[in-house]
C-alpha cells in the first residue's frame, strides 16, 4: 500500500504548529475595550495625575466604543496590533486639541504617555517612568496618515448611529429629528492652486489640469453672481452692459450635513457626507435624507433647507396626507420660470387666469437627478380645440400656438407654486436652518475648511470624526441638564 508522504508531513506539521501558536500568541490577542472604560481606581498613578488624560478621558467614554469591529490578527513577530479604537480615540484627540498635522499629533501623544495608556495603544517594555517605551508604542506620523486614509468610514458611521440612539434614549423619539436642516460646507484642497498667492502660469481653474497635490479633488463654484445688475439711477448706463461679478472657484470637496435641534437649545448632526466640489448642493439630499432616515427610524416631518434645494422631489419627501410636514425651501426663479396659480382641480393658470389643460405626458430621465413624469399643459383657447376666441392679453406667442408650461407630475411640484412663505409656520421652520449654520461654525473651528490632507478618503474620515467630536460635546452638556431635571 502506498502512502502519500505529502499529506501525512502537512497533517504532522499543523499539529505541531497550531498548538505553538495557542502557547506563543494567546497574550497578544487585542483588549475588547480600550483601556480608557476601565474603573477609575484600576487606572496607573501616573494616569489619574494627567490632567489632560483624565480630561480627555471624561468625554471619550461618552461614546460606544462597543460597536466598532473586532479585530482578530495575532501579533506579528512579538508585535502586538494596534486597536481599531486606539486610532480612532487618538484622531478625535487630534481634533479636540487642534493639532493641525498628524505629525503634531504624534508628538503630543508622546508628550503624555498617560494618554497613550488610556487610548489602549500596546505597551513595549522600558524603562521610563510610566513603565513603557513611549516612542515604540506610539506608531508613526506615516502610518496614523495611512490609518486615517485607509481607515473604511462605515465604522466611524456605526459610532454616529450610536450616538442617535443614545440621544433617542435621553429624549422622548417625537423631540429628535421632527424638525431638520440641510447644508453643506465648502472644504479647500491643500494644493497650490488655492493659494492666491502661489503664481501659476495658466490654467488654475482648468478642471482638466489636475492638481499635482490632490488627485481627487474637484474644481467647483462656492458662489456666483449670475444675476444680471441693476441699472444705476445716478448713471445713465445700461445695466447690459455692466460687468458680471465672476465666480469663486476653488479645488476641493464639501461636507452635507443633516442637523436638528434637541432640549430646545442644542445641535446635533444625524447625518453626514463628503462630496467632491463639483457635485450639485442637491445631490446630498437623497443620501443624507437616507441616512437620517435609518437612524430615526422614521421620515422628518419638517426640513428647513436653501435655495438650492428648491426642487420639486424635496417638497415630495416631506409631503404626507397623514401629517401637516413641508419642506421650507425658498422659491428660486430658474430661467424664465416664474411662480405659478393652480386651478381647483390642480391645473396651472396662464398669466390671463386661465386653466390650462394638460397635452402630452412623458419620462423626463435626463432634466433633473431622478426619473419622473412631466405634463406639458398648453393654452386653453387652442387645445383641445380652437374656441375661436382671442388672447385677451396679447401674450407674445399667441401668434405661434399660446403660451405652454410643462409641470412635474407630482404633488411638490406644486406645492413649490403654492407653499405660503410668509407664513408664521414657515417662518418658524425656516429658522431652524440656522442650525445646520452653527453646527459648520464649530467644524470651522476644528479645522473642517482647510485640511492637511491630500485624498478625499483621508477627508472624509476626518469630517466624519469632526461630526463626532461635535455631538459628543453636545450630549457631554445634555447630561447635566438632564439629571437636575
Amino acid at each position: 500500500m502506498q502512502h502519500n508522504d505529502s499529506s501525512t508531513g502537512t497533517t504532522l506539521l499543523r499539529g505541531l504548529v497550531v498548538p505553538w501558536r495557542r502557547y506563543q500568541l494567546w497574550r497578544w490577542q487585542r483588549q475588547e475595550v480600550p483601556r480608557f472604560l476601565r474603573r477609575e481606581e484600576q487606572y496607573p498613578r501616573f494616569v489619574r495625575r494627567c490632567a489632560t488624560t483624565m480630561d480627555a478621558i471624561k468625554w471619550l467614554r461618552l461614546l460606544d466604543w462597543r460597536v466598532l469591529p473586532k479585530d482578530e490578527r495575532h501579533s506579528c513577530f512579538g508585535r502586538q496590533p494596534v486597536p481599531l479604537a486606539a486610532y480612532v480615540g487618538a484622531f478625535l484627540v487630534k481634533l479636540d486639541h487642534q493639532l493641525p498635522t498628524v505629525a503634531r499629533l504624534r508628538r503630543f501623544l508622546v508628550a503624555h504617555p498617560a494618554l497613550v495608556w488610556a487610548l489602549g495603544f500596546p505597551l513595549p517594555a522600558g524603562t521610563a517612568g510610566a513603565g513603557f517605551d513611549v516612542e515604540g508604542a506610539v506608531p508613526s506620523a506615516r502610518h496614523l496618515n495611512r490609518v486615517l486614509r485607509e481607515l473604511p468610514n462605515h465604522h466611524l458611521q456605526a459610532l454616529l448611529d450610536a450616538q442617535v440612539r443614545q440621544v433617542q434614549g435621553f429624549l422622548p423619539d417625537e423631540v429628535i429629528g421632527e424638525t431638520i436642516a440641510l447644508d453643506t460646507k465648502h472644504i479647500l484642497a491643500w494644493v497650490k492652486e488655492n493659494n492666491h498667492k502661489q503664481f501659476i502660469e495658466e490654467g488654475r481653474y482648468d478642471k482638466h489640469r489636475q492638481p499635482k497635490g490632490d488627485s481627487d479633488c474637484k474644481l467647483g463654484c462656492k458662489r456666483r453672481g449670475n444675476q444680471r445688475p441693476v441699472t444705476p439711477a445716478s448713471e445713465a448706463q445700461p445695466a447690459s452692459t455692466l460687468p458680471s461679478k465672476a465666480g469663486e472657484f476653488y479645488w476641493g470637496y464639501a461636507s452635507g450635513a443633516v442637523v436638528t435641534r434637541v432640549a430646545a437649545s442644542h445641535e446635533f448632526v444625524l447625518a453626514e457626507l463628503t462630496q467632491t466640489f463639483e457635485k450639485s448642493e442637491v445631490s446630498y439630499f437623497f443620501p443624507l435624507l437616507e441616512q437620517t432616515e435609518r437612524r430615526l427610524g422614521r421620515r422628518p416631518h419638517f426640513g428647513a433647507l436653501d435655495a438650492a434645494f428648491d426642487a420639486f422631489y424635496v417638497y415630495d419627501y416631506f409631503h404626507d396626507p397623514d401629517h401637516d410636514g413641508f419642506a421650507a425651501v425658498p422659491f428660486c426663479n430658474k430661467g424664465s420660470a416664474t411662480r405659478r396659480d393652480f386651478d381647483p382641480d390642480g391645473l396651472p393658470l396662464c398669466e390671463a387666469g386661465l386653466a390650462m389643460p394638460a397635452k402630452l405626458t412623458y419620462t423626463d430621465r435626463t432634466a433633473c437627478l431622478i426619473p419622473h413624469r412631466r405634463t406639458k399643459h398648453a393654452c386653453p383657447l387652442l387645445y383641445p380645440e380652437p374656441t375661436g376666441a382671442s388672447c385677451p392679453l396679447r401674450h407674445k406667442k399667441w401668434a405661434k400656438g399660446g403660451c405652454g408650461t410643462t409641470l412635474a407630475d407630482t404633488p411638490g411640484a406644486r406645492i413649490r407654486h403654492q407653499l405660503d412663505r410668509h407664513s408664521e409656520t414657515y417662518l418658524r421652520i425656516y429658522r431652524q436652518r440656522s442650525a445646520a449654520e452653527r453646527i459648520f461654525s464649530q467644524a470651522l473651528a476644528l479645522g473642517i475648511e482647510r485640511p492637511k490632507l491630500r485624498n478625499q478618503a483621508a477627508i472624509a474620515n476626518l469630517n466624519t470624526l469632526i461630526y463626532l467630536l461635535i455631538n459628543v460635546r453636545t450630549i457631554a452638556r445634555l447630561q447635566p441638564s438632564l439629571s437636575g431635571c
